[in-house]
């Protein structure tokens, strides 16, 4: 029996995922201009606030973000114009920095999220059970885990696992921050 190939289930989930990785981003867009912020901006000070110290290293930033270390330069430019996010030199390699969010971009983060959660709700989270909810986090996790290894890089969760693999952490304990 011969397959039809463009009647193949993968290329269905590729197609739902990306029409609604479309929706849900046409949804998520007026919060995020009413704030000021563009997509990639908030993606940044919102990675910046679930972070350990509110801080990640620009490198890891970068990996998390999936933007060039060029590109991440220029976020971080823009954002610090605004007093979002600050550097901040590392103590222990003169080479590396720190983005760290400041109070006002803690606040301003603070305040588009109550409406950012709504829409998340209203159009995605809200549509599942919570057993759905938890499934459906755990198959996005495994497929991440696959297509961007770098997605955690500096968060709590890195940072258990290199303590894990014997290397020293030059940073006080956090409490772990819930996986993204």
């Amino acid at each position: 029996m011969n397959v039809n190939p463009l009647d193949d289930p993968r290329l269905t989930a590729m197609g739902l995922l990306a029409e609604v990785h479309a929706g849900l981003i046409a949804r998520m867009q007026p919060a995020l201009s009413a704030s000021g912020l563009s997509d990639i901006d908030f993606e940044t000070v919102l990675r910046l606030g679930r972070s350990p110290w509110q801080r990640l290293r620009m490198t890891d930033l970068a990996a998390q973000t999936g933007l060039s270390t060029s590109g991440v330069t220029r976020v971080i430019d823009r954002l610090e114009r605004d007093g979002l996010v600050e550097r901040v030199a590392c103590s222990s390699d003169r080479r590396a920095s720190y983005a760290a969010l400041t109070d006002a971009g803690r606040a301003r983060l603070e305040a588009v999220l109550p409406v950012h959660l709504r829409d998340i709700e209203s159009c995605f989270t809200g549509l599942l059970s919570d057993d759905e909810l938890t499934a459906f986090l755990a198959t996005l996790r495994k497929i991440r885990d696959v297509v961007r290894p770098c997605a955690t890089a500096g968060t709590a969760s890195a940072a258990a696992a290199t303590a894990r693999a014997g290397e020293e952490l030059h940073l006080p304990r956090q409490p772990q921050q819930p996986r993204r």
